[in-house]
């Protein structure tokens, strides 16, 4: 088996190239981090269709829940089909009903919308009240890749839940475990269950460069931002895991 794959997530274009240089194999490409993220810019996009890896695309037209309207639902469409424009890679989606049980009927239009795209159901599934049943959706619906934290606000917290998932998906699908991941943690995490598949945003707190921007409520005093340090940090954490486990 080889080093897991290692998914950066990233929402500027500084950190677009930072994840790049650090290493990392893939790119979730998105924007407003801190609004746990939202449908890039079409000029974010345009940098990222010349990446040299690839890169699948969250598609989210609004912070809040993952409850969708069809005003939402026409949104998503219409990003889906502008990312198939520039050819990247696949599309990151997620829908659920209020009750936090995926929504089948709106992923299914999505995922019909998104064929031959490589496709990521998004940590809407962290919300299912029963997270196994949520899984077996998603593989029926054609998920290639599903990022979870098991349910937990971390990947670390959740993770019998994420072994649970990976012994259900049985290679149908790629069980991606993120949020709160780690150079200090990963070892751990690949440890206790050998996932194909890591993502994290491997950034570092900068501060926020207009102090009038903070006093006024436009921006808050740091922000985060991927460095390439933090990538191959990680990525070598998880290059040794795997070597010393004699996979």
């Amino acid at each position: 088996m080889n080093r897991p794959l290692l998914e950066v997530c990233v929402a500027d274009a500084t950190s677009l190239s930072q994840g790049i240089l650090g290493g990392a194999d893939r790119i979730e490409l998105c924007s407003a981090l801190e609004l746990g993220g939202l449908m890039p810019t079409p000029g974010l996009l345009a940098l990222a269709a010349a990446a040299p890896i690839p890169v699948r695309v969250l598609i989210r037209p609004r912070s809040g829940d993952f409850v969708f309207g069809e005003g939402d639902i026409a949104a998503m469409l219409a990003d889906i089909a502008y990312v198939r424009t520039l050819g990247l890679s696949g599309v990151v989606l997620g829908a659920s009903h209020p009750d936090g049980t995926l929504d089948a009927a709106v992923l299914s239009r999505l995922v019909s919308a998104s064929a031959g795209l490589g496709l990521t159901l998004h940590r809407a599934i962290d919300l299912a009240p029963d997270i196994m049943a949520a899984t077996a959706t998603a593989i029926a619906l054609g998920f290639d890749t599903i990022l979870t934290s098991g349910g937990a606000a971390t990947a670390m917290e959740g993770i019998d839940a994420i072994a649970r998932m990976q012994q259900l998906a049985a290679g149908r699908v790629t069980i991606m475990a993120g949020s709160g991941v780690t150079a200090a943690n990963a070892a751990a995490l690949l440890a206790r269950v050998p996932v194909t598949a890591v993502h994290g945003t491997c950034s570092q707190a900068v501060p926020t460069s207009s102090p009038p921007a903070v006093q006024l409520g436009f921006a808050a005093e740091t922000r985060r931002e991927t460095r390439a340090s933090v990538v191959t940090a990680l990525k070598d954490v998880m290059q040794q895991s795997t070597e010393g486990a004699g996979l």
